[in-house]
């Protein structure tokens, strides 16, 4: 049996949710197959050709496919599907759009956001906001699944020598249009890959106090910056800052949690960091139950006293 992986990048680098991707599938299979679907990469074949575990390489070269809609990418990973007895993708954004379309075309259950595998069809992901975990056996004879890439450490980048096979474009079928792109530029390290993160919660009151007690706590650390799903939705900080099962799954070496209460939502997507710090002013507050640290003291007086302790 052999594991195809579809590999997220940006046209010029592999992300890294592809290495632990592809941890996931070499648990299922001594045999992983990577596909690399874009316009002009040439060097993120490369890069994936250097993984340790993977077997082969599938490139697959268009002009439509640079935008990485799910239309197009999902017509690709089907027309190669029938080859393999696994497909994986990360649990992000991407993988979430591209593979309920695989899954729906071969007539499978997709199995969602998996946290271990047991078994070449078994299991175990996250249920209830991560209050329990689900035990799920496959019998589909191509499985389809995501992976919770905080759960399985990073395969091996360097050292590998996987054959690069490029295949022909599946012809765009004109489904969707690739209207506009905002992102948000930063120096900052990306807040789903960040080895530390400090995230900021409603407990500080207002945006200028993110900007005036987060931040600057965060660039002594050169850390990303997280919220909660309350912060945003006040209006704080941008969407893209929100850590919890709504927003992004993360798993730092050092989470500093400030004026964050500790919402089911939010610690679903956080309490595996290897170290989490909190400080709130209520003793109560969910988040302690998960925090290696707390900090029972007012967030306007302590924050500034840390940040000024750190050289």
């Amino acid at each position: 049996m052999i594991s195809l992986v579809i590999s997220e990048h940006n046209n010029l680098s592999l992300h890294a949710a592809t290495l632990h991707t592809v941890t996931a599938a070499l648990q299922c299979n001594a045999e992983v197959d990577l596909l690399v679907m874009g316009n002009a990469v040439d060097a993120v074949a490369l890069e994936a050709s250097k993984i340790i575990g993977v077997r082969k390489v599938i490139q697959v070269d268009a002009p439509h496919l640079a935008n990485q809609l799910a239309e197009p990418l999902a017509a690709q990973v089907l027309a190669v599907a029938k080859q393999y007895s696994h497909i994986f993708a990360p649990a992000t954004a991407n993988g979430k759009n591209i593979m309920p379309r695989v899954a729906a075309k071969l007539d499978v259950a997709q199995v969602s956001d998996i946290t271990k595998v047991l078994g070449s069809d078994t299991f175990e992901r996250p249920i209830y906001a991560g209050n329990a975990i689900a035990t799920i056996q496959s019998i589909d004879s191509i499985k389809a699944i995501t992976v919770r890439t905080t759960s399985f450490e990073p395969a091996q980048a360097t050292g590998g020598s996987a054959n690069i096979e490029k295949l022909t474009p599946i012809p765009d079928a004109g489904q969707s249009i690739f209207m506009s792109r905002d992102l948000n530029q930063s120096d900052r390290p990306e807040l789903a890959g960040a080895k530390i993160i400090v995230s900021g919660g409603r407990g500080l009151g207002s945006g200028e106090a993110y900007q005036d007690l987060v931040v600057p706590l965060a660039d002594k650390l050169g850390a990303a910056l997280g919220a909660s799903r309350a912060a945003v939705d006040a209006g704080y900080v941008p969407n893209d800052y929100q850590v919890g099962q709504t927003g992004k799954i993360v798993a730092p070496d050092l989470y500093i949690a400030i004026g964050i209460s500790g919402a089911i939502q939010h610690l679903a997507g956080m309490k595996s960091s290897k170290v989490i710090v909190a400080i709130n002013k209520d003793p109560d507050a969910p988040i302690f139950s998960v925090a290696d640290y707390g900090l029972v003291a007012d967030l306007f007086t302590a924050v500034p006293e840390l940040t000024a302790a750190l050289t």
